[in-house]
């Protein structure tokens, strides 16, 4: 069947993703809406929109605006928003990348999304170059001191485009954020301006965000929640944001504490710290209200004891990449502990039978599919990956086992899809399975996620490696080289043979089975 949510459809607006954030920002231009939270700067609403179109008018001028690719990767800072919703309003598409990522997964994002330019912070100059340089020679610009080989972006400001340069708002890529999907390598994920702008509204409405609040902006917002659940609602909301570079817990409470924020929006790492760390003694956090947990599944146990300790409600929603991210919130004042909440408005839900695939009816386990203006357009170059994951009539298959209870509430049970979730980052097995191969003593390899209390789930290797093989210290620095710190294999079983299907895959319920 067919599971409809109980929230009315809201009515889709006609507007850009900048369009739809400037609604609510011409109506309080003396408002700060944006704060650096290690210097305290601040950035008024009337700032923010003079800064977007005076850079949209630069980067036009340089030949850098419609129809162009620009990649950014930085942590959070204001100034991140302001490159985001420049290119946005010039016209352009932002692809946004992960500032830990090594130089090699740098080049392949900059390759694959054929980025123009790649803008980003001193820190990372040195990997910048190096990306630039294996990719296609990309011109690296800095925010901030300029330096010998890279133009500072202060030099791309120019004069203001006072009005949204004209895009196809269902069709347009506006953003290409890179995810594994529900298998496979990373791939460009096409989200128009109509994706982000419904379901920043669908949030607001499923979410109860309202007017006033601010938030701690630990989310990165290269990460599709970060960056449309955080950095895009709370300013179309009429809220505010305080940045972080990095989750930091005692300034995560702090800023909290200070703002009076009256949610927090974390991944279950977070909440496990919230639960069981003396630091959060030291805090008054009476203001907050609700927690909001995403990115990964959060354990009933963990929820609930975050919400006795904070004295608040404790829920979380479902999300993916593919989904703008979200499809499923908990009504305020309405938690079900361990549910991923109910659908949001404008989207229905199947819970599929993965064998024969038959609709299955409430309280049956399937995987769940979506539909619903948030569904992202496709995959970059991928037609293969998009025809696997979107049915030709726009059913998302999340590749998520789920079931729906008799209320509508939605609980996540397992995983089909092979993706592991490291502290809510993406890592692929078959990326780390391609860089395991690489070395000359690995044969053949497999990859898995097993349980973590904290991390969720941990990457471990199963190795048939030569003879006299490499030792398991010697496998993870080969892995250091080139791929980021989530990814990293923290434990190498070395086997006679991988277990495989006929044709060739990966048999991973095996190897789990031999695990537990």
């Amino acid at each position: 069947m067919t599971y409809h949510t109980a929230a009315a459809d809201i009515a889709l607006r006609d507007q850009s993703i900048t369009e739809r954030v400037f609604e609510n920002l011409v109506t309080r231009p003396d408002e700060v809406v944006l704060t650096d939270g290690t210097t305290g700067v601040g950035m008024t609403a009337a700032e923010f929109m003079a800064q977007v179109k005076a850079l949209a008018g630069g980067l036009t001028a340089r030949g850098l605006g419609a129809g162009k690719t620009v990649a950014l990767m930085s942590p959070n800072n204001p100034h991140y928003c302001v490159v985001f919703h420049a290119v946005a309003w010039a016209g352009g598409t932002i692809t946004t990348i992960n500032p830990t990522y090594t130089a090699s997964e740098v080049a392949h994002q900059l390759r694959d999304s054929a980025a123009d330019v790649l803008i980003t912070i001193p820190m990372f100059l040195e990997t910048a170059h190096a990306a630039a340089k294996d990719a296609a020679g990309q011109p690296v610009v800095v925010m901030g001191e300029a330096s010998d080989n890279a133009e500072p972006l202060s030099a791309f400001y120019g004069t203001p485009i006072e009005q949204q340069v004209p895009v196809d708002l269902d069709e347009h890529s506006v953003v290409l954020p890179y995810s594994s999907g529900t298998t496979g390598m990373p791939k460009g994920v096409r989200l128009s301006h109509r994706n982000l702008v419904v379901n920043v509204d669908q949030i607001i409405a499923g979410g109860d965000v309202r007017p006033g609040e601010v938030a701690a902006a630990f989310l990165p917002f290269f990460h599709i929640y970060g960056m449309n659940v955080l950095m895009n609602v709370h300013l179309a909301a009429g809220g505010a944001l305080v940045t972080m570079p990095r989750f930091d817990l005692e300034l995560f409470l702090q800023i909290s504490q200070d703002y009076k924020a009256r949610r927090m929006w974390i991944v279950p790492p977070v909440a496990l710290a919230l639960a069981k760390h003396p630091a959060v003694d030291n805090y008054d956090l009476s203001s907050i209200e609700q927690i909001f947990s995403g990115a990964a599944p959060l354990g009933a146990e963990v929820s609930d004891a975050v919400a006795k300790r904070i004295d608040c409600l404790s829920v979380q929603g479902f999300g993916m990449t593919e989904l703008s991210p979200v499809s499923h919130t908990t009504p305020l004042g309405k938690p079900k502990s361990g549910s991923s909440g109910v659908a949001l408005p404008n989207t229905q839900c199947r819970i599929v039978d993965p064998e024969t695939g038959e609709d299955l009816p409430a309280g049956k386990e399937g995987e769940l599919w979506i539909k619903g203006p948030q569904v992202m357009k496709g995959y970059l170059n991928n037609e293969k990956a998009t025809a696997e994951t979107l049915t030709p009539d726009g059913w998302l298959k999340t590749g998520d086992i789920a079931y729906i209870d008799d209320e509508g509430y939605m609980f996540i049970v397992d995983r089909l899809k092979e993706l592991i979730k490291f502290k809510g980052f993406q890592v692929a097995p078959a990326e780390l399975e391609a860089t395991l191969v690489t070395h000359d003593g690995i044969i053949d390899a497999a990859v898995i996620g097993v349980p973590d209390d904290e991390a969720g789930e941990v990457p471990i290797a199963f190795v048939v490696a030569t003879d006299p093989h490499p030792s398991e210290d010697e496998i993870k620095a080969h892995l250091a080289k080139t791929l980021s710190s989530y990814k990293q294999i923290h434990r190498v079983n070395f086997v006679e043979e991988i277990p495989k299907s006929a044709s060739g895959k990966i048999l991973r319920r095996v190897l789990k089975a031999q695990i537990a």
